[in-house]
């Protein structure tokens, strides 16, 4: 699906591939430490796999997933057995498998900061109640990102008050109450994912910032054209998380889709919708506005998965 505007990452070529499928290696020993405290986080006990079981057949689509991209992860039955269910972790996330076809799937993030791979693991149950634990490292595609000078209101272009700091560390624990939430909750998202806007991109996701010459960040976001006072719809299905005035996102929206997945819609001039309320993909859930830090009237689209911001436009173009 192509989508107007914005610069598209072009990813390497993808790595050869061994038994296991998507183009991972062989972990090393001290990848394996890294799973192991892993594991220990997410309070899995690590253990060595049954002797008389075959290595899990995990394979990830695309086979290089891009820098601040999602991608899917999936887990097939060896020849013999029967897997009734897996978990797992990638990119620092918790993955969230269910049946599709004949494999479990799970989405999953490559952090914006990863550079040329980032590790992950999947546990697997079977029928007869054994289970095995295998190791992958997954290699990741690089983007360049740009980097642009934006003008604010003083306010938010120097360093923030002793206030603001503490409403903006509010604000900060209330999304990570959504990212626990999304985890929390199975699926909800159908296979109907739209733009909240069907409007141009002024600023892609993951551009360098610099605000009034003094304060720098990262946007973890996509910005759609729009007017004030223009509809901004759900992206999918879900539940309305969250509906709030935040200081630098200005009035938001949360939606989660569960399975680790939410969509956040900023800068509103008013939201459309309550917490608690059910919504489809193209359901109304607030104005195009200019509040919070901005530069003038447009929608500040995040998605995320967990804790983890990935680019918006991946979630549209997952197979």
């Amino acid at each position: 699906m192509s989508h107007p505007g914005g610069h598209r990452p072009r990813p390497h070529s993808s790595a050869p591939g061994a038994r296991i499928r998507g183009g991972a290696r062989p972990a090393l020993a001290g990848l394996l430490a890294l799973v192991l405290l892993a594991g220990v986080a997410f309070g899995l006990a690590w253990e060595s796999p049954p002797p008389d079981l075959a290595p899990l057949e995990v394979g990830w689509e695309p086979a290089r997933p891009v820098q601040g991209h999602l991608f899917v992860v999936r887990v097939a039955n060896p020849p013999g057995s029967a897997l009734v269910s897996a978990t797992g972790v990638a990119g620092g996330e918790e993955l969230h498998f269910e049946p599709v076809d004949s494999v479990l799937e799970s989405l999953a993030p490559v952090p914006i900061e990863a550079t040329d791979s980032i590790d992950a693991w999947v546990r697997a149950t079977y029928e007869d109640g054994r289970s095995r634990t295998d190791s992958v490292r997954i290699p990741v595609a690089a983007v360049e990102y740009e980097h642009e000078q934006l003008t604010v209101a003083p306010r938010f272009g120097s360093p923030l008050s002793e206030e603001d700091r503490a409403r903006l560390n509010r604000d900060r624990e209330k999304a990570a109450r959504v990212a626990r939430e999304a985890h929390a909750t199975p699926r909800i998202r159908g296979s109907e994912v739209i733009l909240p806007r069907d409007d141009r991109i002024t600023s892609g996701f993951g551009t360098g910032r610099e605000f009034n010459g003094r304060i720098s960040s990262r946007h973890m976001g996509l910005d759609l054209a729009g007017d004030p006072g223009d509809v901004v719809t759900a992206a999918a299905a879900g539940v309305v998380a969250l509906a709030d005035a935040f200081l630098l996102a200005g009035n938001v929206v949360y939606v989660n889709h569960g399975g680790g997945l939410l969509t956040g819609y900023f800068h509103l001039s008013d939201w459309l919708v309550e917490e608690g309320d059910t919504v489809s993909a193209g359901t109304p859930v607030g104005l195009v506005g200019a509040t919070g830090r901005v530069t003038g009237p447009h929608l500040h689209w995040v998605v995320r998965y967990g804790t983890t911001s990935v680019d918006p436009r991946s979630l549209l173009e997952l197979p």
